[in-house]
């Protein structure tokens, strides 16, 4: 029953899938990015890439796709001792986690989101974490989002959906979803245009998109696109 939605969109392929999900699912789609600082700082500019060549290519989600928002969030690279914030070496932690976790991120990025969809009157906050295909993160997990979802709802008085998409899928799920959604202009689309690599690196065009192809996102994206192209040729 719901009519619009906020989504929070990084440009990356996860973010970009669920974009086009919720395109198909709501009347009403504005979307959200965060300047926190990252070192990948480049898929700000790609964000708005993105963005322009999905009204351009699929102009029966133009007219559903409303206002872009950018906020920007420091803080986040001043209280953490992150590979994303600084220029600091890939590697685990001794808790486990890899030292791209940011602390608090998705927390903070959810809460701004709901202020953010109080004060637009949105009624669904989209976000792609996953606890299927993931590094670890905490704040990915799928009771966060319900613990985030009822905190959100309380703190602002007023019912407000935490829609995860993508919770229960791998990355080769998740390029089928595109498909599904777009068909192979869409996974084009995604694979040309969209941003993951954590060094920030545009210069080579993989099968799989554009990366280092050595950060732990883009071997993930990477491994996802052999296992969706490799279930592809066997149907095909």
């Amino acid at each position: 029953m719901h009519k619009s939605a906020l989504v929070l969109f990084s440009g990356g392929q996860d973010s970009t899938t669920c974009l086009a999900d919720a395109l198909v699912r709501f009347e009403r789609v504005e979307t959200l990015g965060f300047d926190y600082g990252q070192r990948h700082s480049i898929e700000l500019d790609v964000r708005l890439q993105v963005l322009e060549r999905l009204r351009r290519e699929f102009p029966h989600w133009d007219a559903r796709l409303g206002e872009d928002h950018l906020l920007k969030l420091d803080v986040l690279a001043q209280v953490s001792e992150s590979s994303l914030t600084q220029d600091i070496a890939f590697a685990m932690q001794a808790n486990g986690l890899p030292n791209t976790f940011v602390p608090g991120r998705n927390l903070l990025f959810l809460t701004l989101a709901g202020a953010l969809a109080y004060r637009r009157g949105l009624e669904v906050i989209v976000t792609g974490v996953c606890e299927t295909d993931y590094s670890g993160y905490p704040d990915c997990r799928d009771d966060t989002m319900k613990a985030m979802q009822l905190a959100l709802s309380l703190g602002m008085d007023r019912r407000l959906v935490v829609d995860t998409p993508l919770m229960w899928l791998d990355k080769a799920q998740t390029w089928a979803l595109a498909e599904r959604l777009g068909g192979q202009a869409l996974v084009r689309l995604v694979v040309e245009a969209t941003h993951t690599c954590y060094e920030g690196e545009r210069g080579q065009l993989h099968a799989w998109g554009h990366g280092c192809g050595h950060c732990p996102a883009c071997e993930l994206r990477a491994r996802g696109w052999e296992r969706y192209a490799a279930s592809r040729a066997s149907v095909g």
